[in-house]
């Protein structure tokens, strides 16, 4: 019966265009610290503009010298991806506490493989069998270790906890609750290849303060930390997939400050929080956000399309709008249904600045 669920869920679920990342310099300090720039307010869409480039002067561009990313860090797409030199000073890397011992940003870049193994519809973690998964995912790990040398990478999968489905269910919560008999068959998997598990929540109707502390012997462990997905945060009690959702500030910080207490009461190294992003409004007052060396906090790029929107979506939601570190998705399906080419390793890594997490679905 659960299966008919998730198939239901994944007809609903929808897809769009995406979003990214930075090192954080400063202070070691344990108090968190506000940075991130208001991203304001407005009706969510699926449909994205492509952006035109901004210009310095000459002395500005000069001053920022320091920062020396490309002038063009992509030449394909409509507009292409334009980064001025005196706007990247300005915005990246990001000032924050520095990274803590065992922190796994940014030195690292961590490669996920996400779904659900209960849906072949929602990702590449449920589509295939599991040795075939991690096969392939062993495949796109010496990609990207062959693409950037210099950076290790960290194997991880990406498994979708709490899913918001097409039904109010018994509690009128809209979402269904993975098992912990699942949850550790999935961690099993990512042992197999010293992976980290992330576990991922969309809450529907319920809420984080209500879906993240049952997962907490989970995240306990040192080898698994959280996802965040606003799209299916649906404060106006909306069906899911009717419309996309949003996460406030307050929502990420009561996220962020969970893990951060559990870093201090387990002796754990820091954590890593994803928060998926594809539209300025899915996440409101990021002014707001509060870092904290305990938890390293990814925006991440979420949305599918053809390579110059999935550009232009990284340019408009996350570049422009920084808070800590990036990530940037590929979709194997969604992003070469149109006969789109899937984004190589050498072309993401064009992007300014780099993400430091990729997911596949």
């Amino acid at each position: 019966m659960l299966s008919n669920v998730f198939v239901l869920l994944a007809s609903a679920i929808i897809a769009t265009p995406l979003i990214g990342q930075a090192p954080p310099t400063s202070a070691n300090s344990a108090q968190p610290t506000t940075r991130a720039d208001s991203l304001g307010k407005g009706s969510s869409t699926r449909k994205v503009q492509p952006t035109k480039a901004t210009s310095a002067t000459k002395s500005s561009a000069k001053s920022s010298a320091a920062a020396k990313p490309a002038k063009k860090t992509w030449s394909g797409g409509r507009n292409g991806f334009v980064v001025d030199s005196a706007e990247a000073a300005s915005l990246w890397p990001v000032k924050g506490p520095a990274p803590l011992s065992g922190s796994i940003l940014p030195t690292k870049r961590v490669i996920a493989y996400y779904g659900n193994p209960l849906s072949k519809r929602m990702g590449i973690l449920g589509e295939v069998a599991p040795d075939e998964m991690l096969a392939r995912l062993d495949r796109e790990v010496a990609r990207w270790e062959k693409a950037d040398p210099g950076t290790p990478v960290q194997p991880a999968l990406h498994l979708i906890a709490v899913v918001a489905q097409g039904s109010a269910g018994r509690d009128g919560m809209w979402r269904t609750r993975m098992s912990d008999s699942l949850i550790e068959r999935v961690y099993g998997w990512a042992q197999r290849r010293n992976a980290l598990l992330f576990l991922d929540i969309q809450v529907a109707h319920s809420t984080l303060q209500a879906e993240i502390p049952r997962l907490a012997k989970f995240l306990e462990r040192p080898n698994v930390h959280l996802g965040i997905d606003p799209e299916f945060s649906m404060k106006g009690k909306h069906k899911p997939g009717t419309r996309i959702g949003s996460y406030d500030a307050v929502d990420i910080n009561y996220a962020s400050q969970f893990l951060a207490d559990l870093v201090e009461s387990k002796n754990l190294p820091p954590k890593i929080l994803v928060v998926h992003r594809f539209t300025r409004p899915m996440v409101t007052n990021a002014k707001n956000i509060r870092l904290d060396p305990r938890v390293q906090i990814v925006m991440h790029m979420d949305g599918w399309g053809p390579p110059w929107m999935k550009l232009d979506s990284y340019h408009d939601y996350i570049y422009k709008h920084p808070v800590q570190y990036t990530g940037f998705k590929l979709f194997y399906h969604n992003d070469t249904k149109k006969g789109n080419p899937l984004m190589t390793p050498e072309q993401v890594l064009k992007i300014y600045p780099r993400p430091v997490y990729i997911q596949y679905q």
